[in-house]
């Protein structure tokens, strides 16, 4: 369940946390996410393009994801984007979330019309080229059974402090698992305990500037193909 902070601000009850930075939501996910994993400078190059993404919320991640892949994709390419949201919010919910921003409008229109939870995990062709799939089940147990690779992942929990079961360091094991080597990640937070488990998990860790009123985020790359399993 949500509330509303002025009316305009989703903010999750279960969590105590809103689902996007209360500054600039948008601009939140073009510096943390898209530019935090260097995508507008490697899109050119890449035929075919796998985003995964622990929280889709509201869903403006991937919709602003697409707008600048768009953008600058080369031709004929793909993108497919990948999340996981165990607690999805309702087509209303979505629709008024997503209505601060009419550049969005078109491009939400399209992600309400496709936007079904009724499922365990919901598969759609949001455009020619682009598949979203989003999970609606807990990361936890659904990604370890999963084969992927991404070029990029969106680490978008709830605040760790406030949703640790989306950041525990065997759920960020399996994320460097399923990352290609020199895939990138990039989140919000600059919390110890993430850093410590993103670096367990294969990848090199960089604290960078945070966005908004945030000191700090993190950003990286995977080091090579070769990750020691769990518990070897």
């Amino acid at each position: 369940m949500l509330e509303w902070r002025d009316d305009k601000t989703p903010v999750s009850t279960r969590f105590d946390d809103p689902y996007y930075s209360t500054d600039d939501g948008r601009a939140e996910t073009e510096y943390v996410f898209i530019d935090g994993n260097r995508l507008k400078q490697r899109w050119p190059d890449m035929p075919n393009c796998t985003i995964a993404e622990l929280g889709f919320g509201t869903g403006l991640n991937f919709l602003e994801t697409v707008r600048h892949w768009q953008s600058v994709k080369s031709p004929g390419a793909a993108l497919h984007f990948i999340s996981f949201e165990q607690f999805p919010i309702t087509h209303d919910e979505l629709e008024k979330a997503l209505s601060n921003w009419p550049e969005l409008s078109d491009l939400a229109s399209k992600l309400k019309a496709v936007w079904d939870p009724s499922s365990e995990t919901m598969e759609a062709k949001f455009t020619e080229d682009i598949m979203l799939t989003v999970h609606f089940r807990d990361a936890n147990i659904l990604l370890p059974t999963l084969e992927f690779s991404t070029d990029a992942w969106f680490l978008d929990g709830f605040s760790p402090a406030k949703n640790p079961e989306l950041w525990n360091e065997t759920l960020l094991s399996h994320v460097g698992q399923h990352t290609v080597a020199g895939g990138t990640f990039a989140t919000y937070t600059a919390a110890g305990f993430v850093k410590r488990g993103l670096h367990s998990a294969g990848f090199n860790v960089e604290k960078t500037k945070g966005f908004g009123r945030k000191r700090d985020m993190l950003v990286g790359a995977k080091q090579n193909d070769i990750h020691v399993a769990l518990g070897s």
